[in-house]
């Protein structure tokens, strides 16, 4: 009988498995297991290893990431940070938002920058620990977030005003995840995850021009050093999934955006395993534990070829998860027969919130509405909502703006009322404008003047 560990690398490498694997990506929310806020366990080494532990203990997880942090490369790099209790920190501020530099190579982390060598101590423990047992996962900040975290929205409209600029500042992205990547494998890592959120925002004539390149290097250097790979994306990257596969992961990891089993068709063209993707919010936050094993029970029923398939949160699972839906999704994925016979008679309880819509006809001036799962912790919601509160400060009272968070539960029903499909979504004066994808400045000011004359 096969180890956890064994059985999902197994699976990463394409291999026949004993079942279906399945990794919690509990990175705040491990806090949550030992009382700690999202600040300490991801600054505090102690904090940090004791909360993996309890992940470990708990959810019994075939594979499991040491840190989930997108800014750690960011903050080395000179870019401040807003903190938060119950989440990952934010990017405030833009070091290359005035300027169109690419930084010297010599830039690029080393293993004693900024919370490095926090993230690599507990890497070496938790190796100690479980490492025979459950594979480690080390994941890096993606070359195109990270370029947008030093460059801002600007990036978005630079890719249509100087390639080759964005171009060399991929590259240089490129090396600071190759340079982390080797101290993650060094540190006893079994799989590195490239997480590159915004690839869902862009096309996939941009994805092959500004990306492929980037992506096929770096998971060619993973595979030299003998480890698995994985490529981590969020929002709707439907448009991408098979660029994707051309740059030749071990695995795509997505959220709930992507329609796992059309996306798995495509992966197993490539022979290429998938991870995904239970909703993080309507199911593992605001769901039962039933409605857990239920969804998790529907997923891999929804596949009629189980390999190359893993089990997984959508991504960073929200701080205030219950204890009792994670391990629900542990028992489902691990006896799956048992749960089913236990769901059986089992109907999920809709919740009845009445939502008031705007009177969309009769506004007094233009309401810009952007659909986040949250832009304090989704890096492409971040950017979305980025644009537009550039808009806001261009249009000031001339325009209403808000922000609907899926995070919470009226905002779940909202998103239901008006038809929203995939997060994030700008909606101006109740009609979709942009789903999935940062509008350049110049397209998103002319929609909004658009609407002034209607």
């Amino acid at each position: 009988m096969s180890t956890p560990k064994e059985l999902l690398l197994s699976v990463l490498r394409r291999e026949p498995a004993d079942r279906v694997p399945w990794v919690p990506f509990a990175g705040v929310h491990a806090g949550k297991l030992t009382g700690k806020s999202a600040a300490e366990v991801l600054t505090d080494a102690d904090a940090l290893y004791d909360a993996l532990m309890e992940v470990d203990r708990l959810y019994k997880p075939d594979g499991q990431p040491v840190l989930f942090d997108l800014q750690i490369e960011a903050e080395i790099l000179g870019c401040e940070l807003v903190w938060s209790e119950d989440s990952p920190p934010s990017v405030k501020t833009h070091p290359l938002a005035d300027t169109m530099a690419v930084p010297c190579i010599c830039t690029a982390p080393k293993p004693t920058d900024g919370r490095l060598p926090m993230a690599l101590d507990v890497m070496r423990r938790m190796k100690a620990s479980v490492g025979d047992t459950t594979a480690l996962y080390g994941l890096i900040c993606g070359p195109f977030t990270l370029a947008s975290h030093l460059r801002g929205n600007d990036i978005f409209m630079d890719m249509y005003d100087d390639e080759d600029y964005v171009k060399d500042l991929l590259r240089y992205c490129m090396e600071c995840g190759r340079a982390v990547a080797d101290m993650y494998i060094g540190a006893g890592m079994d799989v590195v995850a490239m997480v590159d959120p915004l690839v869902s925002q862009i096309s996939a004539d941009h994805f092959e021009m500004f990306l492929h390149e980037p992506y096929s290097t770096l998971f060619a250097h993973i595979r030299e050093a003998g480890v698995c790979s994985s490529f981590f994306v969020c929002g709707d990257a439907t448009r991408n999934i098979e660029a994707m596969c051309g740059t030749a992961p071990d695995c795509i990891a997505v959220d709930e955006n992507i329609d796992l089993p059309a996306a798995k068709r495509i992966t197993d063209r490539y022979n290429i395993a998938i991870c995904g993707n239970i909703p993080l919010t309507s199911i593992m936050l605001h769901g039962t534990q039933q409605d857990n094993m239920k969804y998790v029970i529907e997923l891999m029923d929804s596949v009629d070829d189980k390999r190359n398939l893993i089990i997984a949160p959508g991504c960073d699972m929200p701080y205030n998860v219950p204890v009792e839906n994670a391990i629900a999704v542990a028992q489902a994925v691990l006896q799956p027969d048992s749960v089913r016979e236990m769901l059986k008679n089992y109907v999920a309880v809709a919740d009845d919130i009445e939502i008031d819509l705007p009177d969309y006809a009769h506004l007094q001036k233009p309401l810009v509405e952007v659909f986040t799962l949250d832009s304090a912790t989704c890096a492409a919601c971040a950017y979305m909502m980025g644009a537009a509160d550039a808009a806001k400060k261009i249009y000031g009272e001339k325009i209403d703006l808000v922000e609907y968070k899926y995070t919470v539960k009226e905002n779940i029903a909202r998103c239901k009322k008006i038809g929203v499909q995939h997060l994030p979504s700008m909606y101006i004066n109740g009609e979709l404008k942009f789903s999935s994808l940062i509008p350049p400045k110049a397209e998103l000011y002319r929609t909004i003047d658009e609407a002034f004359s209607k």
